[in-house]
C-alpha cells in the first residue's frame, strides 16, 4: 500500500533495515492501493486493479487509464493543490528518513559501548555502519517512486546488516570469553558466551525501543497526509470510479 511503501522512503525505511517500527500506515492510519511515481511534470499513481489502474495528475489536469477527465474548476483547483502539497511533503519525509538512518547508526554505536567491545571492533563496526548509512541515504535521496522499494528489498537490507555486524560482535564477545576463561573467571566467560548467543534475539528489541524516538517526527507528517486525503475526496475518474488515492482511518 502507498502509505506503507512511502514509509520505506520516508521513515528511514525502518522495515528495510530489519526493524519493526511505527510507519505512516500505523501512525497516521493511512493507506492506498496505488504505487506513486513523482516526475518533474506529473504525479503517476498505478495499481494492478481495480480501475482506475493508472492515474496521472498534472497541474489540476486528471487522466485515468489514458482518458482525460472533465473536472469542475473547483475540483481542478483541489487536484492542483493536492499535487503541490504532495511534492512539498516528499523532502520532509526524506529528511525524517535520513534522521532515522543516523539514529540507527548511533544506537548500534551505543550497543558496541554497552557490550564493552574492543576499540578495534567498535571502529570497524562504525565504519561498516557508516558505509550502509551512506548507501541507504543515497538511495532514499535519489528515489522518486515507491516501485523502488518493492520486492524483497527489506530482507536484503536486513540480511546485509546482519551479515556485516553480527559476526563482528559475536567474534569480539567470543574472544572476551576465551580471555576470561584463560584468566580463570569462568563465570564471566559464561556470561560473555550467553551475551553472544543472545545477540540475535535481544539486539533487535533494544534497537526498536531506541527507534521509537522517531515517532514524533512521523506523527508530524500525519496532518499533511490527512490534508491530501481530504483534497482528493470524492473526485472520480473517467469511468466514474472514485480515485481513492489515499485513504485515512480505514
Amino acid at each position: 500500500m502507498l502509505a506503507r511503501r512511502l514509509s520505506l522512503i520516508s521513515v528511514l525505511s525502518l522495515a528495510s533495515l530489519g526493524l519493526h517500527a511505527q510507519d505512516l500506515a500505523t501512525t497516521c492510519h493511512a493507506s492506498s492501493s496505488y504505487d506513486l511515481t513523482v516526475t518533474p511534470g506529473a504525479l503517476l499513481f498505478d495499481r494492478p486493479q481495480p480501475a482506475p489502474q493508472r492515474v496521472e495528475l498534472q497541474d489540476g489536469v486528471l487522466r485515468t487509464d489514458s482518458a482525460a477527465v472533465r473536472l469542475r474548476p473547483e475540483d481542478q483547483d483541489r487536484l492542483a493543490l493536492f499535487e503541490r502539497e504532495l511534492r512539498a511533503l516528499m523532502p520532509r519525509a526524506k529528511a525524517v528518513a535520513a534522521h532515522g538512518v543516523d539514529m540507527l547508526a548511533a544506537a548500534m554505536h551505543d550497543e558496541g559501548t554497552r557490550l564493552s567491545l574492543s576499540p578495534d571492533t567498535r571502529s570497524e563496526m562504525d565504519r561498516r555502519l557508516a558505509t550502509r548509512a551512506v548507501e541507504l541515504k543515497q538511495r532514499i535521496a535519489a528515489s522518486n517512486s515507491t516501485h523502488d522499494w518493492q520486492g524483497n528489498l527489506a530482507d536484503q537490507y536486513a540480511n546485509q546488516l546482519a551479515s556485516d555486524l553480527m559476526p563482528l560482535l559475536a567474534n569480539d564477545l567470543g574472544q572476551q570469553a576465551i580471555n576470561a576463561a584463560l584468566s580463570g573467571d569462568l563465570q564471566a566467560a559464561a556470561n560473555l558466551r550467553d551475551s553472544a548467543s543472545d545477540l540475535s534475539t535481544q539486539l533487535r528489541p533494544r534497537l526498536e525501543r531506541r527507534m521509537q524516538a522517531l515517532t514524533p517526527e512521523i506523527q508530524a507528517l500525519c496532518p499533511s497526509i490527512q490534508r491530501l486525503a481530504e483534497l482528493q475526496q470524492g473526485i472520480r475518474g473517467a469511468g466514474s470510479q472514485p480515485l481513492n488515492l489515499i485513504q485515512v482511518g480505514q
